[in-house]
């Protein structure tokens, strides 16, 4: 998933772990541990599957594995970077100009060192060390900004229709508020992206993909409604300017639930549902997140989006973190990033993602790549 500073220590897949948590199976430990097994879990929402929390404990970094993570994000050159001024919010840009977010100003007050990241112009770690913004999301929560991340609302009756001729999920299947993670795959079968559709109760899709893929995403959703426009079909779609933060963290039901009115106890891991959020109205809050933890990420009017982020740092639960603490996160819990362990030349099969293959889909061999994927699934590997 997106908005992550690749940390990978190697060439190894670390695909494999998602799949098993969600099916109930033994989590792979590919990556480097040093921890204490015999602690409490950190996670203890009950929105977290016990077979999460699980993985996490296991897979659980001490400090030191955590400097060896840091010395890495040295030899990556990770540095702050002089910005060219760019006004407003483009939706795409030339490679020497980076976009920004709606809280690019109030990074800069909060000591956020600002990096290159898929075009934008990002926080990769605050005042407080990669280390200890890490420990503090396993133990408390934190915010972070994933504006970048690419936003698009699927309208008109054949919406269902238009997804399931791109991806290889069960879209119709989807309860209204319900969303799944799924992927774009080409005729080779190879993942183009992996996002996350939500069958919203207002009538629409709202979809969520990744920043590194903007402008391959969006040219691939727009030719698609065209093509089904000249057939007669009812369908469009519109980019959501919002911007996006994510809290996550164990904590997070706790500090949240103090600023909306909707039981959170409700909204069970990838549902969403449209709520007022500490006096901010039409912010649209999806139980989900990519750190191995609870947490929720709050599509936010973008005028709206720095008062939010004050409003939750005046819980002291709560502090801002950045684009390697996420990585190292999702790293820890085993949960792949696109352009890194996955692309257009990976499966499903390959990727170990064969559990977002819809039932109905696979027997139909309906979506892009079926020829080749299904065949893999099988075992009679093309």
């Amino acid at each position: 998933m997106p908005g992550a500073v690749s940390l990978q220590p190697g060439p190894i897949a670390l695909c494999a772990l998602k799949p098993r948590l969600l099916l109930g199976l033994p989590a792979p430990i590919l990556i480097p541990f040093v921890g204490d097994l015999t602690k409490p879990a950190r996670t203890t929402s009950p929105s977290v599957p016990d077979r999460v929390v699980a993985s996490v404990r296991r897979l659980h970094w001490s400090p030191v594995t955590m400097q060896r993570v840091v010395s890495m994000v040295a030899r990556l050159g990770l540095r702050g970077q002089p910005l060219p001024s760019v006004p407003g919010r483009p939706l795409s840009g030339s490679q020497d100009v980076l976009r920004r977010t709606p809280l690019y100003d109030f990074h800069l007050a909060h000591g956020g060192k600002m990096v290159a990241f898929a075009g934008w112009s990002l926080p990769v770690q605050y005042q407080d060390s990669h280390v200890d913004s890490h420990l503090h999301t396993r133990r408390h929560c934190s915010l972070f900004d994933v504006s970048h991340m690419l936003q698009t609302k699927i309208h008109g009756c054949d919406r269902v229709k238009l997804m399931e001729s791109l991806v290889v999920g069960d879209i119709a299947e989807l309860r209204p508020n319900q969303g799944t993670l799924s992927l774009f795959t080409n005729e080779a079968g190879g993942i183009l992206d992996d996002l996350i559709v939500t069958n919203t109760s207002e009538g629409h899709l709202y979809v969520v993909s990744n920043a590194g893929c903007w402008d391959k995403d969006l040219a691939l959703m727009q030719d698609k409604v065209r093509e089904l426009q000249k057939m007669g079909g009812d369908v469009g779609l519109e980019v959501v300017d919002n911007a996006l933060l994510a809290l996550q963290g164990p904590t997070v039901a706790q500090v949240l639930q103090d600023g909306v009115a909707d039981d959170l106890r409700k909204l069970p891991f990838m549902t969403s549902a449209v709520m007022e959020v500490f006096g901010v109205s039409g912010c649209r809050v999806t139980r989900c997140g990519y750190t191995g933890e609870d947490g929720v990420e709050i599509s936010v009017p973008a005028t709206e989006a720095v008062h939010l982020a004050k409003v939750l740092l005046e819980n002291p639960e709560v502090k801002l973190a950045g684009l390697a603490a996420r990585d190292s996160l999702r790293l820890e819990a085993g949960l792949c990033l696109y352009g890194n362990d996955i692309d257009e030349h990976t499966t499903p099969v390959e990727g170990s993602l064969s559990w977002t293959l819809g039932k109905r889909r696979r027997a139909a061999m309906d979506f892009p790549g079926a020829a080749v994927i299904i065949p893999q699934l099988k075992g009679k590997v093309l």
